[in-house]
């Protein structure tokens, strides 16, 4: 039998505020456990939540971006469950009217094609602690730092049909919260991640099956990983003459697999009603209007013009548009050089990105400007150096030498342009070299590169090598 694979994925991302979503309290990574979790986030007697104004605008800003509807009113609500790192023995959530509502978001397959996938609904919630279980032998700790973080959690509907598509599409949500500046998408800290909902359906059945949510991966492999070992385990259960329980899970990236955590719970279990000590959010069309205002441009926007603007492929255009500070180091340089994006585009996802990640520094910390970059692309575009010899300029630039013609001058790099000093060069190293000569007009065509080599060498480096090969095929032919 033919099966069809249909996910849907919930994504909580950490909103990048200061303080809790209804405290005062840091959200602060790193922090020693139990140092960020004031009396409203342990639950103490008499506290009252009060909303994060800055939780909202971000929300507003998330539903603008994908073209959903922001709601007008929407209510928090309780969502109650009893766990260690839960210490009201409730989530402040929201449920049937949530903040945001329909949007989309177009992800781009292996093929080249566009595919629209729905997202549900986005809302906005606090995060609980977190359980401790590896430094406690045979007990387990509780931080209660995460405890009342803001996240906005984000529900796709289930239009997904394969891992590889799943992760497209997370990648693209992850790279549009970063441009909005609402989360910080680190995945590595918990700021962004994912609990995947999978279930399989024989090919052409519109009826759904059963569906299992492995909760809290925080690796677009481990998700392409899970997702993968999931539907594998779900067509063996059933082609075994089993059922799909619907249940909740877990990935073990040490073993790549998921196991059963829990059997899942349904709406009705968490008890869900209106919390009374907050109000309903009431937004008004003034203030969704002048978030409007501060939207950036969209990453898909900034592709398109990527594309049409500079000529880049849909390669370059999506490397430098998913990482936002390097995209806009490329502007900066493309608006000072004379040089082609394409070569602009060449260096900085080139020897930039190598030496930022051997650095480990990112490229707004990096110690080369984008006028350095620029006049660098200049002095290739002019012939003044060869992109080999730019290398080394480059390497200069980086160790903090400032002035690009200063270290082409001081080191002697100027390039060889002069064609009868190359032609000279080129006679010398024919007459020392007459058996490969003989050889390469007997048709061993292989040699043209020693001889390319030997005039490079002979002016270390600095001949103009368009100039070198063109005048060596002219006489080596002659």
């Amino acid at each position: 039998m033919e099966w069809e694979t249909v996910i849907g994925l919930e994504v909580h991302a950490q909103l990048a505020t200061c303080s809790k979503i209804f405290s005062g309290a840091a959200t602060a990574y790193g922090a020693m456990p139990n140092t960020q979790a004031c009396a409203i986030d342990l639950g103490m007697p008499g506290v009252l939540p009060v909303l994060n104004e800055e939780t909202v605008n971000m929300a507003i800003k998330f539903g603008l971006s994908v073209g959903a509807e922001v709601a007008e009113k929407s209510v928090f609500a309780r969502k109650n469950y009893f766990y260690p790192d839960l210490p009201k023995g409730y989530q402040i959530s929201q449920f049937e009217l949530p903040v945001v509502k329909a949007g989309t978001l177009t992800i781009y397959l292996d093929d080249g094609t566009e595919k629209i996938v729905g997202i549900t609904r986005a809302h906005l919630e606090e995060d609980a602690g977190k359980s401790l279980h590896e430094d406690f032998q045979g007990m387990t700790g509780i931080d209660l730092n995460r405890a009342g973080t803001p996240l906005l959690e984000i529900v796709s509907e289930p239009d997904l049909r394969s891992a590889k598509e799943a992760v497209a599409y997370l990648k693209n949500l992850h790279t549009l919260v970063r441009y909005l500046g609402i989360c910080d998408g680190n995945m590595q800290e918990g700021s962004f991640r994912c609990d995947a909902n999978v279930s399989i359906r024989p090919k052409g059945e519109q009826t759904l099956g059963t569906r299992t949510e492995t909760k809290n991966v925080n690796s677009f492999r481990f998700v392409e990983k899970a997702i993968n070992y999931e539907v594998s385990r779900q067509i063996a259960v059933l082609e075994g003459g089993g059922k799909v329980v619907q249940e909740t899970r877990l990935f073990d990236a040490v073993k790549n697999e998921t196991r059963s955590m829990r059997s899942k719970e349904e709406a009705n279990d968490y008890r869900y009603f209106p919390d009374p000590d907050l109000l309903p959010l009431v937004i008004s069309q003034a203030q969704i209007d002048a978030i409007r205002e501060t939207l950036p441009e969209l990453p898909q926007d900034k592709q398109k013009r990527f594309k049409e603007q500079y000529g880049l492929s849909d390669y370059d255009a999506n490397n430098l548009v998913n990482n936002a500070p390097l995209g806009g180091y490329f502007e900066a340089v493309v608006k000072q050089t004379a040089a082609s994006p394409k070569l602009a585009t060449n260096w900085i996802m080139g020897e930039l990105s190598a030496a930022l990640n051997k650095a480990d520094i990112t490229v707004e910390n990096s110690p080369i400007s984008t006028e350095q970059l620029a006049t660098l692309l200049d002095r290739i575009q002019d012939d003044t150096i060869s992109g080999k010899i730019a290398k080394t300029v480059f390497e200069c630039l980086w160790e903090g030498m400032l002035d690009v013609d200063g270290i082409i001058e001081e080191k002697g790099l100027k390039q060889v342009t002069d064609t009868g000093a190359i032609e000279a060069i080129i006679d010398d190293v024919m007459a020392n070299s007459p058996e490969q000569l003989a050889q390469y007009r007997d048709g061993k065509d292989k040699l043209f590169g020693y001889f390319v080599g030997q005039v490079m060498k002979a002016t270390q480096g600095k001949a103009n090598p368009g100039q070198v090969n063109n005048l060596l095929k002219k006489k080596l032919c002659s």
